[in-house]
């Protein structure tokens, strides 16, 4: 059907499928009967809203070679060469071919505006954790009993806003977790589900300031895990709402109800580490001006 998701899409895979050579020259091998099948059946669960094999290979013009050299790359997860030709004598065969800068003079000419001197034009290693300055401040938080190393993740059911009113979703995931290794556990002496909250030397309350007079603290429940290493915290994006209808709005006189299931769960940004020669902006690679996800430390207590 003109304009379905796979009228793209399935153009696209036949685009990877037939090569850039004409007459099939580069193309893929077709899907061999038993192929075929598999294909089908893998997906004999799926609704036509999902997949439809005629509208499908309608997409590409019903040409039967085509749609069987689409099956031979979606049944492999794309289009891959044969390990036989990775090289060339004990050359790689598939040369970059360009130049590449061990000095980069653009970076050596650019100065850090806080002091000055030059950038690297080589590549080096620089302790993390440091200010505009230079300081070492997560190691300065570190002796102040902020003891672990706070970072995020996602999870494959929420986007970082868009998927809270989404209860098809939560009800796969209602929440998220304060994600520890049973080594902080056991010291913290939490457990899973018990309540703790996060906090950092930039917000030793531990709490979001809303802007109109209310907080919300960044408090969420444990969850143990022997998947992440000792000494790190993890949250995933999503959750931990006030806005996007989680809360009660005033529009025009009139109340509009929240619904709590939006609001459920931490998100613990603002527990991230601001550098103090720069207010209210976080840590950040003076080079590349991006913000440092992985350096800030933090306390985590139970409530």
């Amino acid at each position: 059907m003109a304009g379905s998701q796979e009228d793209l899409y399935i153009k696209q895979v036949a685009n990877i499928a037939y090569g850039e050579k004409p007459e099939a020259a580069d193309a893929v091998p077709e899907a061999d009967d038993a192929e075929v099948e598999l294909f089908l059946n893998s997906r004999r669960h799926l609704p036509k809203t999902v997949f439809d094999v005629d509208a499908w290979k309608a997409a590409i013009g019903n040409d039967e070679s085509l749609w069987r050299r689409v099956v031979y790359v979606l049944n492999r997860g794309g289009r891959f060469q044969d390990y036989s030709k990775l090289k060339k004598g004990n050359q790689l065969a598939n040369k970059y071919g360009k130049q590449i800068n061990l000095y980069c003079e653009k970076s050596y000419d650019s100065k850090n505006s806080m002091n000055g001197e030059h950038f690297s034009g080589v590549a080096r290693y620089f302790e993390p954790g440091q200010d505009a300055l230079g300081n070492l401040v997560s190691q300065q938080d570190e002796a102040e009993g902020y003891d672990m190393r706070m970072i995020t993740h996602r999870t494959i059911t929420q986007t970082k806003s868009r998927t809270s009113g989404n209860y098809w979703l939560h009800a796969i995931e209602p929440t998220n977790f304060v994600t520890l290794n049973s080594v902080d556990a056991r010291r913290i002496g939490v457990q899973n589900g018990d309540l703790v909250r996060i906090s950092s030397s930039t917000n030793p309350e531990g709490v979001w300031d809303l802007g109109n007079g209310q907080k919300a603290p960044m408090e969420g429940q444990v969850e143990v895990i022997e998947g992440i290493r000792p000494g790190i915290v993890t949250f995933s994006l999503g959750y931990g709402h006030w806005a996007y209808g989680a809360m009660d709005v005033e529009i025009d006189g009139e109340v509009v109800v929240g619904d709590a299931r939006r609001a459920t769960g931490i998100h613990a940004n603002a527990a991230m580490r601001t550098d103090g020669h720069n207010p209210n902006t976080c840590l950040r690679d003076l080079v590349g001006g991006s913000a440092v996800f992985y350096d800030t430390k933090v306390k985590v207590e139970k409530v």
